[in-house]
């Protein structure tokens, strides 16, 4: 075996193995790891945060710059969706 397919069988078990533990970590106690409140109360929003995180560039940046005009087609759809959902408390109505 050459020096670059040992790193990087190296760099892919590595990164396994970091994967498995990530994920196993919250499973691995045996007993509930207790939270400060503070941290329980921001943990609610985080969903909101990652859909806003992954959604607003796909609305305001073009090819990463952001959009220029007042006229592209999604800031309307935005507002219509926006409203819609507040009229309605909900997407599916």
């Amino acid at each position: 075996m050459s020096g670059d397919t040992i790193e990087a069988l190296l760099a892919i078990l590595g990164l396994a193995l970091i994967t498995v533990l990530a994920r196993a970590f919250f499973m691995i106690p045996e007993r509930e790891i207790p939270m400060p409140d503070w941290l329980r109360r921001g943990l609610k929003y985080a969903p909101l945060a990652a859909l806003t995180a992954v959604i607003a560039p796909e609305i305001f940046m073009v090819q990463g710059t952001l959009i220029g005009t007042w006229q592209d087609a999604r800031l309307p759809a935005v507002l219509c969706a926006t409203g819609y959902y507040f009229w309605r408390r909900g997407i599916l109505g």
